[in-house]
């Protein structure tokens, strides 16, 4: 397997990271997952967008695009695989042990996992803990992830993929990685990114091409929806059969199956939507 750092492809054997990295000693980095079918990113462009602006509101340099474009080609012509996961990493690089910067410059790292296809649902819980819609980190790719690997482990103890959050106002917000969408009377709504989610790529292309709406829920909207799907990179649209202890019968449902038609469709056709 070969990974990209320090500008060039290196052996994951032999590529080392600085133990005084702040991205390790203070989580301050950021990240994107990029889907790869057959050695191809997908909305690659929409992912550096993020990327750049995630950098913009931790305070780091904007990442070089061509580099970092590079990068991703050379990882994914060294290690063919039909479905892999891109994991694009920027941190703050060499530092000292606290929160103040140092003057080394950043760290790029390009690596791709093998990943296979997502079933069509899966079960979710909701957990006791909020997202904070006003926070320094809110609505950026962080390596502070903490948090989610917490939730993630609450939802595998009950045999579900996904952990799902409120946000300090009671309204519904996201997923540890996933963003939530919810059909009431046949229409699609999903929480605004003023809720404090994440701006998904999946999730606007999804709003983008089924008409979705932007909506302020209540957190117990779980509990009387019609149907329930996530949007994620490696999900794309994927129905929800269970949420807590309510089972959804029939999942996916008319519209969430629509849902994924369409998203498989379009993505299909265009590699790199703008």
């Amino acid at each position: 397997m070969k990974i990209w750092l320090d500008g060039r492809l290196q052996d994951t054997e032999s590529a080392r990271v600085s133990v005084f990295d702040h991205g390790l000693t203070v989580g301050d980095g950021i990240f994107e997952t990029v889907k790869a079918v057959h050695g191809r990113p997908f909305a690659l462009t929409r992912h550096l967008d993020r990327l750049a602006r995630s950098a913009h509101g931790l305070g780091l340099p904007e990442p070089d695009r061509d580099e970092v474009r590079r990068a991703c080609e050379a990882v994914l012509d060294a290690n063919p695989m039909p479905l892999g996961r891109l994991r694009i990493t920027y941190t703050g690089g060499h530092g000292p042990l606290g929160s103040d910067r140092g003057e080394h410059g950043p760290t790029l790292v390009v690596a791709v996992g093998e990943s296979a296809r997502r079933p069509d649902t899966t079960a979710v819980v909701t957990v006791p803990w909020t997202r904070n819609e006003r926070g320094a980190l809110t609505g950026l790719k962080t390596t502070s992830y903490a948090e989610n690997v917490v939730a993630l482990a609450r939802a595998r103890e009950q045999s579900a993929t996904e952990a799902l959050f409120g946000n300090t106002v009671g309204q519904l917000c996201e997923g540890t990685g996933s963003n939530v969408f919810v059909v009431l009377d046949g229409e699609i709504h999903t929480p605004p990114i003023a809720s404090g989610c994440l701006a998904g790529i999946t999730r606007a292309l999804t709003v983008e091409w089924t008409g979705a709406k932007e909506t302020d829920l209540p957190l117990d909207v779980l509990e009387r929806a019609d149907e329930i799907f996530l949007t994620s990179t490696l999900r794309d649209v994927q129905g929800v059969h269970r949420v807590d202890g309510r089972e959804l019968p029939g999942a996916p449902g008319p519209v969430t199956a629509k849902a994924m038609r369409i998203f498989d469709e379009r993505a299909g056709h265009d590699l790199d939507p703008a």
